[in-house]
């Protein structure tokens, strides 16, 4: 299945400090994060990505990680407030639904069966809570999104999230250029052999 036309053609410094912060509160001490948080400004990351990359990363990196990184936020700009982006269950239901098949293009209905075969309730939680609830949001676009999700894969060691993200990344719209420009951007916080191992797995994809 041909890919879509690139939405995401630069990694802008913005997009570059975004992707680095989003490793970082995967995997960094909260100084680190604290440094990170002050380069995403100074590149010109929005308050409004940082708010929602901060509250997305409590499905890729914990929630101790992300409530230690959105107390380093307030710190830094103590009047950002994403908010709650108020609806219900079915509408969270719709759209994490959208937003999943977007991720996962052909391989989402076997994701669904995969995952209810797991337990029906990561299924629930995965669509409506995260997908709906979480990466459904407008406050900062799927493939951005996708590349944060792919760095904090990439950084904490989870290899089958990694390579389901790199594909999305590339469903939503990423330019495969972009991908690896964003690995490389990581290169120092992964060390050069994962980052070269992460550049390997995404030439793989690629190629399918």
């Amino acid at each position: 299945m041909p890919l879509p036309a690139p939405l995401l053609r630069d990694l802008d410094p913005p997009t570059r400090a975004l992707v680095r912060l989003a490793a970082v509160i995967a995997a960094g001490s909260e100084a680190e994060v604290r440094c990170a948080l002050a380069h995403a400004v100074a590149a010109g990351a929005s308050a409004e990505w940082i708010d929602e990359l901060v509250l997305q990363s409590h499905l890729f990196s914990g929630f101790p990680r992300a409530l230690n990184a959105a107390r380093e936020w307030r710190r830094i700009a103590p009047g950002a407030r994403a908010g709650v982006d108020v609806g219900d269950a079915e509408h969270w239901r719709a759209r994490g639904e959208a937003t999943c098949a977007a991720v996962y293009g052909p391989m989402y209905a076997r994701l669904r069966d995969n995952i209810a075969a797991l337990d029906p309730a990561l299924d629930e939680w995965m669509i409506v809570d995260g997908y709906g609830k979480v990466l459904g949001r407008p406050g900062l676009d799927l493939p951005r999104r996708e590349l944060c999700i792919v760095a904090a894969c990439a950084i904490s060691g989870q290899d089958r999230q990694l390579h389901s993200h790199l594909h999305g990344a590339l469903n939503v719209g990423v330019d495969p250029t972009v991908v690896s420009e964003a690995v490389e951007a990581l290169a120092d916080l992964l060390g050069a052999e994962r980052a070269r191992s992460v550049q390997l797995l995404l030439a793989r994809v690629v190629g399918k």
